[in-house]
């Protein structure tokens, strides 16, 4: 594994660091899942009909409001986040303060980074999870886990978080720090050199985890944050090579039988196909509709 990340997770010395913040404000973008919030260990925290999720709907709004209370000492002045858990409508938009912008709401081409442009100074990732290969970390999967049994990028699996700073890294813009699972954030931090990494909770299962009070946990999130945005100019791009090839592993033999019926993609085996994308936005949408279409889909 360290082999293909050296190889494809170019660094400073290629002459990625980015420049230090402007002096009269930047922009940051927030993307919150929800797995890795403080105290989620199952579906009774993130599942709409689980006897916690309205609970954790606030502590999930919480933890965002942390980031962006961190991030505001630092000199940020504008926030977009994006609800990036289940149907995208988990946030309470009315905990939020005035001048947030939030995007919601699903289908959406680019998933939990769709709002995400070059125009963004930083880009935190809040609640993210391990990835589906991963044999620790609560809840771990990679964006769909009844669909995908994993997700390869240029031959090497990918959780969300290193997917989503590939893509963040085309637009020229550095992720600085993730919250999660101790698992969850090692994984990024393996993906994205320099990363900050704010750990919420030591998983014992999929569904079991010690875990830091909803306080603590805010608190470690906006020392993380802070120290993020501090080192900006110190954090690495996760560029990949393009064209990149991308190969979607499923947990059923039927997408691949079907999606192989297109020229766009390769059968690799009985639950795997492979397809090739000019850059990670093509990819990224290529990935969205794959896990989002139903051929009975209605308005």
């Amino acid at each position: 594994m360290k082999v293909h990340v050296l190889a494809l997770w170019t660094a400073a010395a290629c002459g990625l660091a980015v420049p230090a913040l402007a002096k009269d404000g930047h922009r940051l973008f927030v993307s919150v899942d929800m797995e890795g919030i403080g105290g989620v260990v199952s579906d009774e925290q993130i599942g709409v009909k689980g006897f916690e999720y309205a609970r954790f709907r606030e502590l999930m709004t919480e933890e965002t409001n942390a980031v962006i209370a961190a991030a505001r000492e630092a000199g940020v002045t504008e926030f977009v986040v994006a609800d990036s858990h289940g149907s995208f409508q988990n946030l309470l938009v009315d905990k939020l303060p005035a001048d947030v912008q939030v995007v919601r709401g699903t289908p959406r081409p680019y998933g939990m980074m769709q709002g995400l442009d070059a125009s963004f100074d930083g880009v935190v990732f809040l609640g993210y999870h391990a990835g589906t290969t991963s044999t620790e970390g609560v809840r771990a999967h990679t964006f769909s886990s009844a669909r995908l049994a994993d997700v390869r990028l240029n031959g090497v699996s990918m959780t969300e978080g290193g997917w989503n700073a590939a893509f963040a890294a085309e637009l020229g813009v550095p992720v600085v720090a993730v919250s999660g699972d101790e698992a969850a954030v090692k994984q990024v931090q393996a993906q994205v050199p320099g990363i900050e990494g704010a750990v919420v909770k030591w998983p014992y299962g999929f569904h079991s985890a010690r875990t830091l009070s909803p306080e603590a946990s805010r608190q470690v999130i906006r020392e993380a944050v802070k120290r993020g945005l501090a080192r900006r100019g110190q954090i690495a791009l996760a560029r990949v090579k393009t064209p990149v090839s991308v190969e979607l592993r499923f947990k059923s033999w039927r997408p691949s039988e079907v999606l192989a019926w297109l020229p766009l993609f390769e059968r690799v085996d009985a639950h795997a196909v492979r397809y090739t994308a000019r850059d990670m936005a093509e990819a990224f949408r290529t990935l969205e509709f794959v896990t989002t279409y139903a051929f009975d889909l209605e308005p």
